[in-house]
């Protein structure tokens, strides 16, 4: 019974592993309120659901191409010429099952042994370990709440070594919800200008959810254009999680690269779910602005509600849906029952008493915090953030 070292190097992820544990009280009868799983809680949109059944009853049963059908890696273009302003054709484009499968593939495309690659913290819990998974060693760059969770270019400068051979940009941000603008990823653009033989993979499945208006993409500077491939999908802006379509744009060398991998372990993704992919980015826009909205006004609501527990720290998300509170000023104390020392006992706490999902700051490189998805509705923002005050006020 010996697992391959590969696998033994892996860490479980804690963001399943919380909506596990709180599934199971769940089942007990206890009325649990899951802030830890990153989904929004809307339907996907009926025009999408509908060319999803058109599809089943046309008869879209069989493989697709490797890469996702043409229709719609043109549809991917249009939309990131037209959203984006940048140029591809439909060869640069590889669809994958989910946005996750995307980022794995690009990273297993490019990552030798020893190869580093550098992963701005607060960073998603599977980066890391998909590092690892390709031998590759993840460099993590810290920013606190302090610099909004957003690293500097000298941050960046200091990291890259001879070793480097990729940088992983996530904007908007899961956990933080943290949004780089056009300066921002400017300055950083320019520390990579100088470094050639760094890629850079650029996150941007949060892109529709943000509160700061348009979204800035750093695959738009052409100094090093042929080295970023973006990372997108339909989950989270169409509300479509379990539909499991993500792609990349990029370098066309790295897409053929992609698909030669994926042809080897998956083939293409899901034939219904890519029609329907199609039609959420050919039809109306106007669910991806309601599902905005609504967001930004449960951010809102949460960021209020959260500043006035005692002894956390807030700052105020720009964009996703998540809130990641400072808390390890209750680090150490205790309820009488037990002591907390770490955030992932937080979280643990929170769930066990306050009866509120959150996942501890470890997995995601920031310790002293924890993460809140206000992918949920405003009655249970209230309840839950009325829950953990009051769980926080037994600890002393």
């Amino acid at each position: 019974m010996e697992l391959s070292a590969r696998l033994n190097r892996l860490s479980p992820s804690e963001t399943l592993a919380m909506s596990q544990k709180s599934s199971e009280l769940k089942a007990q009868g206890i009325d649990i309120i899951n802030m830890s799983v990153g989904e929004p809680d809307f339907n996907t949109p009926d025009h999408i659901k509908e060319a999803a059944k058109k599809a089943i009853d046309e008869n879209y049963s069989r493989y697709s191409p490797v890469a996702g059908y043409p229709s719609l890696r043109n549809a991917i273009v249009e939309k990131l010429k037209k959203e984006n302003g940048l140029e591809y054709t439909a060869a640069q484009i590889s669809c994958a099952n989910g946005a996750k499968q995307s980022v794995c593939n690009t990273i297993m495309t490019l990552v030798n042994a020893g190869d580093e690659v550098i992963i701005p913290a607060p960073y998603w819990v599977s980066y890391p370990e998909m590092v690892k998974l390709a031998d590759g060693t993840p460099v993590s760059v810290y920013a606190g709440i302090e610099q909004d969770f957003k690293i500097t270019p000298a941050q960046l400068e200091a990291a890259i070594t001879p070793k480097t051979k990729l940088l992983i940009l996530c904007s908007p941000s899961n956990p933080t919800g943290s949004v780089y603008n056009r300066k921002e990823l400017a300055d950083l653009a320019a520390v990579l200008a100088k470094h050639p033989n760094v890629y850079i993979i650029a996150d941007e499945i949060y892109e529709h959810i943000n509160y700061i208006g348009k979204h800035e993409s750093i695959a738009q500077f052409p100094e090093i254009r042929d080295r970023v491939i973006i990372v997108n999908g339909v989950s989270k802006a169409y509300a479509m999680t379990g539909w499991r379509i993500g792609f990349i744009a990029g370098p066309e060398w790295i897409v053929k690269a992609v698909n030669k991998l994926q042809g080897q372990y998956t083939s293409g993704p899901c034939s219904v779910s890519q029609k329907a992919a199609e039609a959420a980015y050919t039809g109306t826009q106007a669910p991806v602005e309601e599902m905005r909205q609504a967001f930004q006004r449960r951010r809102d609501l949460i960021v209020k509600l959260a500043k006035e527990i005692p002894g956390i720290e807030v700052n105020v998300p720009e964009g996703a849906f998540y809130l990641f509170p400072k808390c390890s000023s209750y680090f150490g104390k205790t309820d009488g029952n037990r002591v907390i020392n770490n955030a992932a006992e937080l979280a643990m706490y929170l769930l066990e008493v306050g009866h509120v999902a959150c996942v501890g700051g470890a997995a995601f490189g920031a310790p002293e915090c924890i993460r809140m998805s206000y992918a949920t509705s405003d009655e249970n923002i209230i309840e839950a953030i009325r829950r953990i005050k009051e769980a926080l006020a037994k600890l002393h």
